[in-house]
């Protein structure tokens, strides 16, 4: 029954997780578009100005929904969080560098980008910041 209950609560952790984290994500996208065709960035620094800002959206959300009933405040996770993002963002620019020097129009290459991060964030925030 307990692992039944510890199933149940890990699904609906990934569930919120994803809801959060789509919509940080489309944050993210949306400011690398709008930095990119109206900022004239190049789309790697676009890339993490857009980052920080859709950092904020993740943080909050994960923390006050998907990471709701931890007992870690918020001085003690918030700079476990950022560590951890700011990880993800070096992995970012690598991936998205390394898309984007095979010819992959930028949009693209953020969008596979985008969906290949989650999974170490999830891990990393589940067992460490929000643990």
């Amino acid at each position: 029954m307990r692992s039944n209950t510890s199933n149940l609560i890990l699904i609906h952790q990934l569930c919120r997780f994803g809801v959060v984290g789509l919509f940080a994500a489309l944050v993210h996208f949306c400011c690398v578009v709008f930095l990119v065709q109206w900022g004239t960035l190049n789309p790697l620094i676009a890339n993490v100005f857009a980052f920080f800002v859709a950092f904020q959206f993740s943080y909050w959300g994960h923390r006050l929904w998907t990471f709701s009933d931890t007992d870690v405040v918020h001085f003690i996770a918030l700079p476990k969080l950022l560590l951890i993002q700011c990880i993800v963002l070096m992995l970012s620019e690598v991936l998205f560098y390394l898309f984007l020097s095979l010819s992959l129009p930028y949009p693209i290459a953020l969008a596979v980008v985008l969906m290949i991060l989650p999974i170490f964030t999830f891990i990393s925030n589940k067992f460490w910041v929000f643990k």
